[in-house]
């Protein structure tokens, strides 16, 4: 009797978006994805390969099958210089519309990519819908990847089916999102200027549902104690599969190389270990870490609150601050800083910081964030209490899930959503940023009670990944049930 055709090692291809907080966390799925034993290809521009490689050269040298596809990125058919190819908050308002073009003309390579590399499953981005098809035509699943929360992807679904946003008469009366496993309010201010207005976005966005309902199912940096009810939510609502797999960064960067160098890529722009000095000589828990991510600029007249807020306080702060090319109040910002300095308040970093390795000091005792996807994970691994600050994208609905859901963070009460690569119209004042680190970092109970459920969850994070934990056993499935699917394409099934 002959036996069937076994196949050969499952092999896996990811595409991240050309944005560095989408490639982190995907890089670092695709890792995880490396570390049970799959065959993994990162598909990536030059420029953006630059962000993660050295993580997967020394993952490599692990004995992990892993690498990286590096293409070029047609820079002078679209007008741009060599290396300009990425969206982070360096990115001119008018570059962006020709990084797009050059991702239009990638497309086909990619496409032969797919076929040249014989992927068994495509794992891409969201906004990569036209992957979809593409895997379609090879008989191979694709699965979405998020670099966002799945509540947020539930929300975005309440609203589009129910639309309770349109029944209110303003834009600052708040309205409930139906049929979510939490009572959640907003209001339309606070919702993505796409949902309150069709533009092209918006069609782009529909189009990504779409690509949704139509994939083998979604993989979100997450984990069931954290959004295990919006896990459910989003098998039901988009009739896919959904895996929650993380926290992906507590998986794989346990090396101190990777959590150094992870998301940096730029030579010369390293921050020196002064910030580590000076929060070694601080007491546990007594620092506050401020950051608002690799998207945002804040107007002067924002940095000027800020500053008198984290002054005001009393409490000891590090805080990650982005040059804005705005001149006013530079001198401010420079007195402010030869101040805190000599008073040894607060330590200023311009640019880049090594996150990770910011976040596991015993000095840092809670967090000023803009609610990005990743900073809030990789806060909730360390275990800190959060005082939220919702910017762009989805950020108002994670809010809602730190907040309201998990009951780990005090807001500062920002009202307004704005594009990314916008300064918006809204200054929150000193005062209010004043009282939400009050909360956070005062002694009071409300201040503990906040710090006992991140601790816990913190713990739930690192349970989740080990053997027998909920991300664990959904890692064990989807590589299963993608073998099960090469099997039945190498038997004709």
């Amino acid at each position: 009797m002959v036996s069937p055709p076994q196949p050969q090692n499952l092999k896996v291809i990811f595409l991240p978006f050309l944005s560095t907080s989408h490639i982190i966390p995907i890089v670092d799925m695709a890792r995880v994805f490396a570390m049970h034993g799959v065959d993994v290809t990162i598909i990536a521009t030059a420029g953006n390969a630059a962000i993660f490689q050295k993580s997967i050269d020394r993952d490599s040298s692990r004995g992990h099958s892993i690498k990286t596809h590096v293409l070029e990125f047609p820079a002078a058919q679209v007008g741009l210089p060599v290396g300009m190819e990425t969206f982070n908050a360096d990115t001119p308002l008018d570059v962006s519309p020709k990084i797009y073009q050059g991702l239009a003309i990638l497309q086909p390579q990619i496409e032969n990519l797919f076929r040249e590399l014989e992927a068994d499953c495509i794992v891409s981005d969201m906004f990569h819908p036209w992957t979809v098809e593409a895997a379609a035509k090879l008989g191979i699943p694709r699965i979405i990847f998020y670099a966002a929360s799945i509540l947020s992807r539930s929300a975005v679904h309440s609203l589009e089916q129910h639309a309770t946003h349109t029944e209110v008469g303003c834009d600052s009366e708040k309205f409930t999102m139906v049929g979510l496993p939490h009572n959640l309010e907003m209001t339309r201010l606070q919702l993505p200027d796409w949902m309150r207005k069709p533009n092209a976005y918006g069609y782009l966005m529909k189009v990504i549902s779409d690509s949704a309902r139509k994939s083998f199912g979604a993989v979100f940096n997450s984990f069931y104690e954290f959004e295990g009810a919006y896990e459910e939510h989003y098998k039901n609502a988009y009739g896919t599969k959904c895996w929650s797999l993380g926290p992906v960064s507590l998986w794989v960067n346990q090396d101190a190389s990777d959590k150094a160098e992870r998301g940096h890529a730029k030579a010369g722009e390293k921050e020196g270990e002064g910030w580590l000095n000076w929060l070694n000589s601080k007491k546990e828990n007594s620092v506050l870490y401020v950051t608002f991510g690799s998207l945002n600029k804040f107007p002067s007249s924002q940095l000027v609150e800020i500053a008198h807020a984290l002054e005001a306080s009393g409490h000891d702060f590090i805080w990650v601050v982005r040059k804005n090319n705005d001149e006013g109040n530079q001198s401010f910002m420079e007195e402010f800083e030869k101040r805190v300095k000599a008073n040894n308040k607060g330590y200023l970093i311009w640019g880049w910081a090594p996150q990770l390795m910011i976040l596991e000091n015993k000095a840092i005792g809670g967090m000023v964030t803009h609610c990005g996807w990743n900073t809030v994970v990789e806060s909730m691994n360390a275990g800190l209490p959060m005082v939220t600050w919702p910017l762009f994208a989805e950020h108002f609905f994670n809010e809602k899930l730190v907040v309201d859901v998990l009951r780990i963070g005090v807001p500062v009460g920002a009202k307004e959503w704005r594009n990314w690569n916008e300064f918006g119209s809204e200054v929150v004042k000193r005062e209010d940023i004043g009282k939400a680190i009050a909360l956070v970092m005062d002694s009071g109970e409300e201040a503990k009670e906040i710090r006992t459920r991140a601790k816990a969850l913190s713990d739930a994070a690192k349970k989740a990944i080990k053997v027998g934990g909920s991300s664990h056993a959904n890692m064990v499935e989807v590589i299963e049930e993608l073998k099960s699917l090469k099997l039945q394409k190498v038997n004709g099934n």
